[in-house]
């Protein structure tokens, strides 16, 4: 075990499992979202906890963050939809277990929770980002990340970083998936779009994009898979069935394992780290919240992230996809 501390405990109000994952606060405060979501069982949700925990130190490290990483995870049980009252006890728990780590670990929104849910979270603890009245929504900035990224990959692998004419396949239209789509639309760029919840397809039509099934969006023919939903796409499986050239985009840990990354390699399909790829969100946060930036400077942050996947394209900075 790598991580220097674990906590779970039963929260007190809602009875449900929080977990929290410190991985590392060698460079500093560790940061991650915290996650709220059903689960088999609570042991799966700490399997998630100490994997994205760890991808958080590296995602923070190669954003040139002065922290380490971390997660926080409310295990609900699979299928639970929680009312109103049971999500606010769920949300001052997990306030409890992070006011507990006295400043070691700061969250902030993932898969299940938003800047609202932030707010409830601070009555318990300061140590919150991305709540309504601060940074907000981290969304639009991990969609500027990426396509940022997505000029790098570009460049690397077609000789030129202008997005137009290039296309697209974009799996998940969540909040980070709409702002991709429609800053990709406003750079001419051709777009194929699905979702699990087949009425998101006004949002994608809206922006010009065509909809399609979430299994022909996968398999599509296309310059770039942008994977945008939930983790775990990239299999033995699929790999065999891709006919794009590159893949690059916000979901993280899109490999089912490091192993997987070989037979991106054999079949010559770029593959982009996604710890790279998803960290405009954070940038902006962390800059504006707890260094005092200015928006224009954490744009410029959340730019640089073409460069630094230069670097690991070209060969310049090595990326674990452990």
């Amino acid at each position: 075990m790598n991580h220097e501390r674990i906590v779970i405990e039963r929260g007190r109000r809602s009875g449900f499992p929080i977990i929290v994952a410190v991985h590392s606060t060698s460079r500093g405060q560790a940061i991650g979202g915290c996650r709220m979501k059903g689960y088999a069982g609570w042991r799966d949700g700490l399997a998630d906890a100490l994997r994205l925990s760890t991808a958080m130190t590296a995602k923070s490290a190669l954003a040139g963050l002065p922290h380490g990483g971390g997660k926080t995870v409310v295990a609900l049980p699979a299928g639970r939809i929680l009312d109103a009252g049971e999500r606010r006890d769920a949300l001052l728990d997990t306030g409890d277990v992070i006011a507990g780590l006295n400043g070691a670990y700061a969250t902030g929104p993932d898969v299940g929770t938003g800047p609202a849910d932030m707010d409830v979270i601070a009555e318990r603890t300061p140590h919150v980002f991305c709540r309504t009245d601060k940074s907000g929504d981290p969304s639009e900035g991990t969609a500027a990340g990426v396509v940022a990224a997505l000029r790098a990959v570009c460049a690397h692998r077609f000789g030129s970083a202008d997005l137009a004419g290039r296309s697209f396949a974009v799996l998940g239209l969540g909040h980070v998936g709409a702002h991709l789509v429609r800053m990709l639309a406003e750079l001419h760029a051709k777009l194929l779009v699905s979702d699990i919840n087949p009425a998101l397809r006004t949002v994608a039509e809206a922006h010009g994009a065509t909809w399609t099934s979430p299994d022909e969006c996968l398999t599509a023919e296309v310059d770039v898979l942008v994977p945008a939903a939930l983790g775990g796409l990239l299999t033995p499986a699929t790999v065999p069935v891709l006919r794009c050239a590159a893949i690059a985009g916000p979901a993280n840990n899109q490999l089912d394992g490091p192993s997987t990354a070989g037979l991106l390699r054999d079949r010559g399909i770029l593959f982009a780290p996604d710890i790279v790829v998803s960290a405009g969100g954070i940038i902006h946060a962390i800059e504006i919240e707890l260094h005092g930036a200015t928006p224009a400077q954490a744009t410029r942050r959340i730019d640089s992230i073409e460069d630094t996947l230069g670097k690991v394209l070209n060969g310049h900075l090595a990326v674990s996809l452990q």
